[in-house]
């Protein structure tokens, strides 16, 4: 079924939000502006995009530590997330969390997660909490290469497949795990092969590529919804920035690899396509694009117009002490 004009120009005005989006909050971090730290989510637009494009609002997304594409794309106030990054008392976890822990469950962001792998058992969680209310609601869960390391990826994948949870797990493999390379760290070299393990049908596309990611992953959710169990989609893609916004680690990646993967920019790419087909005209790129940087400057004024957290508040909405 093809894309409808509309839905891929909404398509590329999500991407382009979560990529100024992304650009704003690194300048504003590296100008001292809040504290804690950053990662960015630029070259990855594509993943976040295709996917929760083809999700209801009441199905449930799990993040990771670069999570603000998969906030912004599921549809979360970029205010409540600039004023949380900014540690304000308005923001999504009244300052309390930060760059790293957004949740906004009215439209089921069940939250990011700065533990490596960590959001992978809770998105299991939320699918068979969708399986027992019998209300047609599916999960998914954002992760990295990293993650499949780690032994939550591997119970969460196990348990997803006995119990043939409505589930999709989206590995956003950027090909680096801080500066490992993925195929130093996977026995294998293919992380696919990892979900036919599990008896998981799973498919690998080019995660820059945004019509790819929507069409394959439409038809995960049609037979994800319709009780088919899990399945499992990498996303090949490449990250642009460092691991995170600090040079307290620095980049090792070959310089000449970067500028290669910014040559398949996921934006740009789309970008071509709609004006090629004659969808946008330069001009409504331009006002579209000024439109967002209006949206993006009126959130950090939100957030620096908004009061810090009181002492007296580090006790309140917590579950234990």
């Amino acid at each position: 079924m093809a894309i409808e004009s509309e839905e891929l120009i909404q398509m590329y005005r999500t991407m382009l939000t979560i990529r100024r989006f992304e650009e704003r909050v690194a300048k504003e971090f590296h100008e001292g502006a809040f504290p804690g730290v950053v990662h960015s989510y630029i070259g990855q637009e594509a993943i976040a995009v295709g996917v929760c494009s083809n999700l209801r609002k009441e199905d449930r997304i799990v993040s990771n530590h670069r999570g603000h594409g998969h906030c912004i794309a599921k549809g979360a106030d970029m205010r409540r997330m600039m004023a949380e990054i900014y540690g304000r008392k308005t923001g999504y976890c009244k300052g309390k969390g930060g760059s790293m822990h957004i949740a906004d469950f009215s439209i089921g962001i069940l939250g990011a997660n700065g533990i490596v792998a960590a959001g992978l058992p809770i998105a299991v969680g939320a699918a068979l909490a969708a399986k027992l209310e019998g209300k047609n609601r599916i999960a998914a869960v954002f992760f990295g290469d990293g993650a499949c390391q780690e032994g939550e990826f591997h119970e969460s994948m196990n348990l997803a497949s006995i119990w043939k949870l409505p589930i999709i797990f989206v590995c956003e493999n950027n090909l680096y795990g801080v500066n490992t390379p993925m195929q130093y760290a996977i026995a294998g070299g293919d992380i696919l092969k990892r979900a036919l393990a599990y008896n998981m049908p799973g498919i690998a596309v080019d995660g820059n590529d945004i019509i790819a990611v929507h069409e394959i992953a439409r038809e995960m959710v049609v037979r994800t919804r319709a009780g088919e169990g899990p399945r499992f989609l990498e996303c090949k893609t490449y990250r642009w920035r460092g691991h995170f916004e600090i040079d307290m680690i620095p980049d090792l990646r070959p310089v000449e690899e970067i500028e290669s993967w910014k040559k398949k920019c996921p934006v740009a790419s789309l970008e071509r396509k709609l004006l090629e087909a004659g969808i946008l005209t330069r001009q409504d790129i331009e006002e579209m694009d000024s439109q967002i940087m209006a949206q993006i400057e009126d959130a950090v004024t939100y957030a620096l117009e908004s009061p810090l957290p009181a002492p007296e508040d580090a006790l309140e909405n917590i579950y234990s002490v």
